[in-house]
């Protein structure tokens, strides 16, 4: 077995989240060896800034560096299908960022590239990695809230809300066809079918674009960046500002989810409720060490994290004592560790979320956007597909 500390990595994307990649790695140990940017220049600066080695003069470089033995990509959208392929045709394990590809037709291709290849795979599902919500998987698990029947909650934020604000993900071509929900609404539909065990069935979509105009800057804009410049030019957008949609889960239980990038004053609320027959849960990502938990019969609970009352699955992803906040950048770092235990072994493991997940959740996407189009329930088209044996299976 690798030691972590033997490890190279390089990581595609030098924009907010291959920064997030770049830290969580340095966090665990793991060797960093480079990053590859969409120029050189650009890459060279950030490799700079984060005080790490000379960047990669291009990705092919990257891949010819028998020192690094897992690819992080976190390029834009459009590139995933053929930065991941790239690097499992060159024997890497790679940790790709959601969406896994731009089509499922894309993803499944992934998918079985990754079966045939033997590397270790992974979708960068963070959220799940919040303690408080392994916990929460294996209260689940455990029936301590029964039959689940209900799933609720809403994913807002507020940084596409002026028609001055831009970001590669407005455009189709880069982004796909769904961006809120693509962006972040998969986040929240992994992490409640994660919790539940039980996969969507079927979606009822409304996607809506209240900003049809938005000014583009000239130049390169990274996400969450308040400086966008003063010359722009007028765009139209075909890409959704919000998404409600009412949801199916094998099984029997039912969902309500809200979507947003344009909700003032909402930076990143992710809201989940999980409703029983004998107890609910429910969990806000902007108070990520607090559980709520439901009775009807006696007084409800708050749950603080603290590594010494959760279960074997919260423990396992806690890093600090009780009272020392785990956010964000924390999950990256649970997710990673479990990753490379897998790497280190040589081997795909289990425990974290695979190309598998992603592919799941491009078609659950596909099948929103299919749904909005048609104003109509549409089942989530899994054809094919075996039954994943983590997750229970419909009654």
């Amino acid at each position: 077995m690798k030691p972590i500390t033997e490890i190279g990595a390089a990581v595609v994307g030098t924009g907010f989240i291959g920064v997030v990649h770049v830290e969580a790695l340095r966090r665990l140990g793991v060797q960093v060896h480079g990053v590859v940017g969409s120029s050189r220049e650009r890459a060279a600066s950030r490799a700079r800034d984060l005080g790490l080695p000379p960047a990669y003069e291009s990705y092919q470089a990257m891949l010819d560096d028998s020192r690094v033995d897992v690819v992080h990509v976190t390029s834009p959208n459009h590139l995933h299908h053929e930065h991941a392929a790239a690097a499992l045709a060159a024997g890497k394990h790679v940790v790709c960022e959601k969406p896994l590809a731009m089509t499922s037709a894309q993803s499944a291709e992934l998918v079985e590239l990754a079966a045939r290849s033997g590397r270790v795979h992974a979708v960068n599902f963070n959220i799940r990695f919040y303690p408080v919500n392994q916990h929460v998987h294996g209260l689940i698990a455990a029936g301590e809230l029964g039959e689940i029947r209900l799933v609720s909650g809403h994913y807002l934020q507020d940084w596409l809300l002026l028609e001055t604000d831009w970001n590669w993900r407005l455009e189709p071509d880069l982004g796909g066809e769904l961006r809120a929900v693509a962006d972040i609404g998969s986040h929240w539909l992994d992490l409640t079918t994660f919790l539940t065990g039980r996969r969507i069935s079927a979606v009822m979509a409304d996607l809506s674009t209240f900003i049809k105009t938005r000014r583009q800057p000239a130049g390169p804009v990274e996400t969450f960046a308040t400086d966008r410049g003063a010359d722009s030019v007028a765009r139209q957008i075909k890409t959704e500002d919000a998404a409600t949609i009412l949801l199916r889960y094998e099984g029997g239980a039912r969902g309500a989810l809200t979507v947003s990038q344009v909700s003032p004053g909402r930076k990143n609320s992710l809201v989940f409720e999980i409703d029983g027959s004998t107890a609910a849960a429910s969990w806000n990502a902007e108070r990520p060490d607090e559980l709520w938990i439901g009775h009807r019969g006696r007084p409800n609970e708050l749950l603080l994290r603290d590594p010494a009352i959760l279960n074997e699955e919260g423990r396992r992803a806690a890093g600090l004592p009780g009272g020392h906040a785990e956010g964000f950048a924390d999950t990256f770092k649970a997710l990673y560790a479990a990753v490379y235990r897998a790497v280190a072994e040589g081997r795909p493991g289990t425990g974290y979320p695979t190309f598998a997940d992603g592919h799941d959740e491009m078609l659950v996407c596909e099948a929103v956007a299919r749904s909005s189009r048609e104003a109509r329930w549409v089942e989530v088209e899994r054809a094919g597909v075996a039954p994943d044996p983590r997750l229970k299976t419909a009654r």
